[in-house]
């Protein structure tokens, strides 16, 4: 089953839901799995550990941590940045049962120890998932102090400085080689700034069933949300089973961005592919793929079962005439690129999105989000879930925004987060790419939503493949992702 995403609040529903009758604590069991993972960690590493515990429940946890360590023989310092007196209840008894074990404790920050190198590990349990305010003075500087000493560092729910809901860093915050997070994974630890600061996530459910109280309206993308479609092919197969696809685009300079999306539609599978140009055609025949056929867009096949509108499009009135005319056909239909920011300029094309029939989706990087809800590229950044989620209902469409941690969203509310990728993906004509993946599944009849998540999963592995073999991640192309993107997706098939 895919792993579960809940927002904060949704934890706090839950942990409202188990807390009263739960025995031993939350606080309790998340300590000591935190703890558990904690001596895995250490468990070839000397010298002692240093736990960094704030004057919430949070910092409870790290106690919990910090005890457990010590009667597992560790060495154990405590740096509290705190007063015991005003600590919560749960977080009170956690630290006077460290205490009671002969547990050192220290003032943070002003009485941690100077900074070496010879910590086996420093536990972040400063703050975790509740922060709401930038993290200043002291403080800061306690988090930027630690982040320079070389050692691993456990953070405990969410590294602290880290918005767990949207992943947005609030002025400085903790970069984790770990992150021990609680009850389930949350959407701020996996895109924006999550996948930097929290390093390997760990998921500890504290054994209790989240869906007694909450059903999540999210997911972490992985194959088993589409495997009933990934079917070997039958030997009496042909090429009119797995559809005819276009490709739209290709304004004066741009002719490489429909190149591009076609022949990822070509390399996932598609029985015809139609590269077709606004402009006049740059060649008669692609010679890096000669299976491509390629027309003018007045050209554009009638019988397409898909259609992806809008790498180097342009924005001029033949452009817009184009994607009218494409938003009119009754077959799913892939805005992306300049189809997008003309979508922006036009507020009736926009609103005929609602009248379609067929699926339409939106791949839009944070820029061309901005673009679509007039707003900036900056507070789309600070909440991309929200922001996915608005897309798709103010456009009735599968929106995937692009990014670390890409967040795929349906209509109907539900969304899903993406961890595969790396940074050699920070290059020219890798939404071109996605779009023809996606276009591929498309046009062989997958739904929008799985095609759409499938793609996407699919290119971040294709780009991680590439890395694990040395490909990148700096000078990584877009085009290498095609070839490993077609290799991946046969590994999922499996043999014939």
């Amino acid at each position: 089953m895919p792993l579960p995403i809940y927002t904060v609040s949704d934890i706090r529903a839950i942990e409202t839901r188990f807390l009263p009758e739960t025995e031993p604590s939350l606080m309790e069991r998340a300590g000591r799995s935190a703890a558990a993972l904690a001596l895995k960690i250490i468990a070839e590493r000397p010298g002692p550990a240093l736990v960094v515990c704030g004057p919430g429940n949070n910092g409870g946890d790290g106690f919990v941590v910090a005890r457990e360590l010590l009667l597992a023989g560790r060495e154990v310092i405590v740096a509290f940045a705190g007063e015991a007196e005003r600590l919560p209840e749960d977080a009170a008894r956690a630290h006077a049962q460290f205490v009671a074990e002969g547990g050192t404790i220290l003032n943070a920050p002003s009485g941690l120890p100077t900074p070496n190198e010879g910590w086996a590990l420093i536990v972040d349990a400063l703050f975790g998932i509740g922060l709401q305010r930038p993290i200043e003075g002291c403080l800061a500087t306690l988090i930027n102090a630690l982040n320079a000493i070389n050692t691993p560092i456990l953070a405990i729910d969410a590294p602290s400085g880290l918005d767990a809901d949207t992943g947005r860093q609030w002025g400085t915050s903790i970069h984790a080689t770990h992150t021990a997070t609680f009850i389930a994974a949350k959407p701020g630890l996996l895109t924006l700034d999550g996948p930097d600061c929290c390093g390997e996530i760990s998921v500890f459910d504290l054994g209790i069933d989240r869906s007694l109280a909450l059903a999540p309206s999210g997911h972490l993308i992985a194959p088993s949300l589409f495997a009933s479609r990934l079917r070997p092919r039958t030997k009496n197969a042909h090429k009119g089973l797995y559809g005819d696809a276009g490709v739209l685009g290709g304004a004066p300079g741009m002719a490489g961005a429909v190149l591009l999306a076609a022949r990822a539609a070509l390399h996932l599978g598609t029985g015809r592919v139609y590269a077709c140009f606004t402009d006049t055609l740059p060649v008669a025949v692609d010679l890096m793929q000669p299976e491509l056929m390629l027309r003018q867009a007045d050209h554009l096949p009638e019988r397409l079962t898909a259609l992806a509108v809008g790498p180097g499009l342009g924005v001029g009135e033949n452009a817009r005439q184009q994607l009218q005319s494409a938003i009119d056909r009754n077959i799913p239909l892939l805005i992306d690129a300049d189809g997008l920011n003309i979508l922006a300029r036009c507020p009736d094309l926009a609103h005929a999105l609602h009248g379609r029939q067929a699926p339409t989706l939106l791949t839009p990087h944070p820029a061309e989000a901005a673009r679509l809800l007039d707003t900036q590229t900056a507070a789309v950044q600070a909440d991309r879930l929200n922001t996915a989620l608005e897309l798709a209902t103010l456009f009735s469409a599968h929106v995937a925004l692009k990014g670390a941690g890409t967040i795929v969203a349906s209509p109907d509310g539900r969304w899903f987060i993406n961890t595969t990728g790396n940074a050699g993906m920070s290059s020219a004509g890798m939404g071109d790419v996605l779009s023809g993946l996606t276009l591929a599944l498309l046009a062989q009849g997958w739904s929008a939503e799985e095609a759409l998540i499938a793609s996407v999963h699919l290119h971040g592995s294709a780009a991680d493949l590439l890395v694990s073999r040395g490909i990148g991640p700096a000078g990584l192309t877009a085009s290498e992702t095609i070839i490993a993107a077609r290799e991946v997706f046969n590994t999922w098939i499996g043999p014939i």
